[in-house]
């Protein structure tokens, strides 16, 4: 009587604690936060909340799940698992098909994904290989969702010395600390920066698993250890998720790279401030600086700097970029990373 009281109340708190888990990563059946705090609080705040804060936890699941899994025989969470990866895989890919702003789309997006990190997490404990996948599927997700907010990060930046042609855009809430919040303000961005607009793309190309990315082998990790394990229906699910996902992903591609710029140089008005009350456009000169043309001066002020990438940002960019590019050619020194990692975690 008292081995089954303790036993049902453990179970019980062990219960509790994998809601509150699953509700802090936005996994669904919990998840209904997630896109509303994505879209509200400032891109620079996002970044922390769909990283850092979902990393930590899930270590202290996996570890969690190997402890109770191993030593407590009466509970397991594998079901529990199972059901948020298989709710979170179709209600990120469903829903963010709807979405036209850009911070919704990318917390759906980061549901979806969910989906496959849970799944790993399910079958972490089988083997090393399980265990590998799960901790390479959350870095290289984390490393990718960093590039992304910092690319967005960059562009709205990047804008200040542009005006929208969409009225609408002026309205928008908040424009100062989230300048890009439609998928539509992206539109012909690839004309005005060639280069941030490619390294968009190839991180959006690896969410949507693209060979040869480095999110092809993550989720072709994830998907052959559940396959190990027998769980070919989820694994289908997975697979078809991420096809439809790509949909999402290629509309943003088609508006940074098939349409023509919705910006304009902004225009200053000198009149009542200057001797010559007239109006003329911003315009970049050879040395990358904004010039004012007036009927018989030029004013020149170097702005360049303040509408330049700031260097960690820009190494950043690049290492992340490069490294999801070319992760075919240096796949063996990440996968020993994970290695290396699954032994300090289960040493004991």
């Amino acid at each position: 009587m008292t081995s089954w009281y303790k036993s049902y109340y453990l179970n019980f708190s062990l219960l509790i604690f994998s809601v509150g888990f699953l509700f802090k990563v936005s996994a669904a059946p919990f998840h209904f936060w997630s896109p509303d705090v994505y879209d509200a609080i400032p891109t620079i705040v996002t970044t922390f909340v769909a990283i850092i804060a979902k990393i930590s936890i899930f270590i202290l699941l996996l570890e969690l799940v190997y402890h109770t899994n191993n030593y407590l025989s009466e509970f397991s969470w594998i079901y529990g698992l199972l059901v948020s990866s298989f709710l979170s895989l179709i209600i990120g890919t469903v829903v963010g098909l709807t979405q036209f702003r850009i911070k919704r789309l990318l917390a759906y997006s980061t549901i979806s994904h969910l989906g496959f990190i849970l799944l790993a997490l399910s079958v972490s404990t089988q083997s090393v290989e399980s265990t590998q996948a799960f901790i390479f599927y959350l870095i290289q997700y984390s490393f990718s969702n960093l590039n992304v907010f910092i690319i967005l990060i960059t562009i709205g930046f990047s804008l200040y010395g542009y005006v929208w042609n969409n009225k609408e855009y002026k309205n928008l809430l908040d424009i100062n600390n989230s300048p890009v919040q439609l998928i539509s303000q992206l539109k012909g961005y690839f004309y005005l920066n060639p280069l941030l607009s490619l390294s968009l793309a190839i991180t959006i190309f690896s969410f949507a698993g693209i060979p040869p990315l480095v999110g092809f082998f993550a989720k072709q990790m994830v998907l052959s250890a559940a396959l190990d394990n027998g769980y070919i229906f989820l694994s289908l699910i997975a697979i078809l998720t991420s096809v439809v996902g790509a949909v999402y992903y290629l509309n943003i591609i088609k508006e940074i790279f098939f349409y023509s710029p919705g910006h304009k140089l902004k225009t200053v008005d000198v009149e009542n401030t200057w001797p010559f009350p007239v109006k003329r456009d911003l315009k970049l000169n050879d040395s990358n600086a904004f010039s004012i043309s007036y009927d018989r001066y030029t004013v020149s002020s170097p702005l360049s700097s303040g509408y330049t990438i700031s260097s960690p940002f820009s190494i950043t960019i690049s290492i992340i970029t490069i490294v999801i590019l070319l992760f075919i050619f240096m796949n063996k020194e990440w996968l020993s990373m994970g290695t290396i990692m699954v032994q300090v975690l289960f040493s004991t």
